[in-house]
This record gives C-alpha cells, structure tokens and sequence, in this order.
C-alpha cells in the first residue's frame, strides 16, 4: 500500500512527540508518528521516578507521566501517532518503506524527520570478554522488565518486581546520573546493589550507601548459565571479583542512527549521530533530524526542546515548498532558478564544518549555517573551570573561561555569540578546552 503524508516523524520519544505536536498545531498536514515500541512516549516511560517536570497544578511529573502528556499533545494537536510500527528502510529521496501488523507499506512524504533516539551500549559492543550468561542488562532493559512484570508483596508488605524477574544482588556500572537511576530501580525491585563500578574519579552524586569503586574497570563477566560475579581492575592495577547474579551497563550511549546511515547521511565522528546544522537539516534535502538521535545522554526536556526546533524548519521548509510551487505556477524563471530543484529551499549560503578538539569529547550541531547557531559541547572528563575556545583557519573567534564545571555525562550549551565572526567561506570552526 502506496499513501503521501505532508511530514512523516520516525520516532515517538520527547523529541518525535514535540515536532508533530507543533506541526500539527501550525497546520502543517498530515503529520504522522511511526513508533516501533507497542507505546509511545520513548524512554521516559520507563523511569518512575520525579524531574520530569510539573503538571498544570504544580505536582511533580514522572516519566511515564511526562510521556502520557507528551502523546496527548500530539494527538490533540491532530499528529497521528502510530506504534508498532517500524521503517525497515529508504525506498526514495523521502519515501520510507514500513513494516506494520496490518502488513507492508511505502509512505512518501515532504519532509522526513528522524528522532529515533539513542540506546546503551550493549555488553558485545563494549567488548566485555567472558561467556554469555544470563543477568547482563542495560538500564533500559532493566527499567523494561521492572515495569512489564509488575510487582509481588516484599517482606515490608512494598511491591516490587522480585528477584525472580531481575536478580538478587547486582552490580552497576557506571558513573553517571542514568547509574543512579539503575540504583534506583534495583532498589525498588528487591535487589541488593553489591556496588557501583565506575572509571570515573568523581562520579555523579546521590548514590547513597552504595560502595563505589572510583577509577575501577569490569575485565571480564564469570559464570555460565547464569552471571555468578565480575571481575574487576582497580585504580591500583589489582584484580578482584565482585559476587552477583546481575550487572546493570549504564550510559556509554549510541544514537539509533540505521535509518540514517541507511539514507547515506555523514555521522559526526563524536556522537555518531548524522551531521546537522543550526536548522537540523541533514544532508539530504527535505530530511531532519533532532533529539538523542543526534547526542545520546540528553535529558528529555532538551530532547522535546529540539523536537520543537526542528518543527520550525520543517515549516519553513514547507513554506519554501510552497513557494516553489507558486513560482511554477506563474513561471518565475528567474527565481526558480535561486531555488535548490531537488526540495524547493534556498541554496545554502555556506556550511562551515564544527569539530571539537582538546579535552571536548563532540560539539553540535556540526554544521554551521547561515542562522545564528546554539552549540553544545561535552567534556571527555570532569574540567574544573575550563577555558573554552573557538578558532577558525588559526583565527581565534572566542576565548573564555566558564565559572562552573564541566562534567562528562552533562552538555554546556553555548549561545550564538561564540560562532560570531566565522567566515561562511572558511574552514572549519574548532571548539576546544583547555583546563
């Protein structure tokens, strides 16, 4: 089956909800949300726990609250939103080819926006060495099965999943605030946290009681059948094991990018996400992309806040695409020919790459455009009031030192300002940190 919407979102997470919910409300069209999950709302709806913000009475959101709101926007706003339903891959410039339990579709759009996410790292791509014993979960994972199985009555007459659903006693490992949140849900489910492993110095606050081994690596996973215990290098280079029927991988994201590698879009080396711009245009015309897709880690309110970004462009490229065919119309040579034929946008003044360089792990966008551009960098470690510098061809553009500190599982957002003076025919703009 064959059908054309106006914009087709891949991905109804925070940032996929809040392009359609905008879309939708400014009259885009048909604006359709395809999710693979049997739920929207992405990851949000797996994390019971408060910082999602307050409802229209000030009472505290949780993220399956945060998420039922996200997918009442939208819905209101007049998207459709869809689950169950997965785009297996590309079947034009900005068609894409969909599985469904209703059976195969090709959905043709104007304007395609990618907001796909980001997942943990899984234990083979971390390259873990060991058997493959059951008991090995990302946080994701282990949020999924805590919510999916529900509860039974613990000894306090709590509810919680039990340990026959995730385990016993678990070992975490990571530092960063998605750890705590692993914390967190073991907790609730009844299991014994044995200790938080973490190569970081100085890991994120708020993990209690919980033993922390600062600096330390997991080498290898032990036991078959089922996880009985990992081993550990610590700072000191000694080898220890730590016994557990369960260890948590937390952080170390990676977007969802298939879908964009399928379309032949550029990664940025850093965040492996697909190239943008200040306007998240990707490098095929008529195709954008927002949210964790670009920079795995981010909090959901500035993944929504990107997804409301991204629905400004998809509007003006609409509006472009109006204007073409107005022109068309009247046979406006000459301006059609100021027009970019492939979608109908203005060819782009110059697009200047942005790499990041020093003690910064990426920077996005990695582009910059002709509109005034908002930066997000990422430290590879905890930078104590750094000095941050932006150069271009050997010129610099900025120098400043922050007042706070850098930390690597937190972005610092960099205004307009600190792009101001690059050359649109230059070469590319490098952000770098000295501590």
């Amino acid at each position: 089956m064959n059908r054309t919407v106006d914009v087709l979102v891949v991905g109804a997470g925070p940032a996929g909800l809040a392009a359609a919910a905008r879309l939708a409300a400014a009259g885009a069209g048909r604006v359709e949300v395809l999710e693979r999950e049997t739920a929207a709302g992405g990851v949000p709806r797996h994390c019971a726990r408060p910082g999602f913000g307050a409802d229209p009475r000030g009472r505290p959101l949780d993220g399956p609250g945060y998420a039922r709101r996200a997918v009442r926007e939208a819905l209101r706003a007049g998207a459709v939103v869809r689950t169950g339903v997965s785009a297996t891959g590309w079947a034009g410039p900005l068609a894409l080819d969909v599985t469904s339990p209703a059976g195969l579709e090709r959905i043709a759009a104007r304007a395609v926006v990618l907001a796909t996410g980001a997942r943990e790292r899984p234990r083979s791509a971390r390259l873990l060495p060991g058997t493959r014993p059951a008991g090995v979960l990302t946080t994701g994972e282990l949020q999924r099965t805590v919510a999916r199985f529900g509860g039974r009555k613990g000894p306090a007459g709590r509810e919680h999943a039990g340990p026959e659903y995730v385990g016993r006693r678990a070992v975490v490992v990571g530092g960063e605030p998605v750890a705590r949140s692993a914390v967190r849900t073991l907790r609730a489910a009844g299991v014994e946290v044995a200790a938080v492993v973490t190569e970081l110095p100085v890991p994120a606050a708020g993990f209690g009681a919980v033993p922390l081994l600062t600096g330390a690596v997991v080498t290898e996973l032990l036991g078959r059948g089922r996880l009985t215990g990992v081993a550990v290098r610590g700072r000191d280079g000694r080898a220890s094991v730590l016994r557990c029927d369960t260890v948590v991988l937390t952080g170390d994201w990676v977007p969802d990018h298939e879908l964009a590698r399928a379309r032949g879009l550029p990664l940025t080396p850093g965040t492996r996400g697909p190239v943008v711009d200040g306007a998240l245009r990707t490098a095929a015309p008529g195709v954008f992309a927002a949210g964790n897709l670009l920079h795995g880690g981010e909090p959901a309110p500035v993944a929504a806040a990107e997804g409301r970004a991204v629905a400004d462009a998809v509007l003006t490229h609409l509006a472009h695409l109006a204007h073409l065919a107005h022109l068309a119309h009247l046979d406006h040579v000459d301006q059609l020919d100021q027009l970019d034929q492939r979608d109908g946008s203005p060819r782009p003044v110059g697009t200047v790459p942005v790499a990041a360089a020093g003690a910064l792990r990426w920077v996005a966008p990695g582009l910059l455009g002709p509109e005034a551009t908002t930066l997000l960098v990422r430290p590879e470690h905890r930078l104590v009031r750094p000095v941050l510098t932006v150069s271009q061809d050997g010129v610099r553009l900025r120098r400043e030192r922050l007042r706070g500190t850098l930390v690597p599982w937190r972005s610092v957002r960099l205004g307009p300002g600190w792009t101001r003076g690059a050359d649109p025919a230059g070469g590319p703009v490098t952000v770098g940190a000295e501590e």
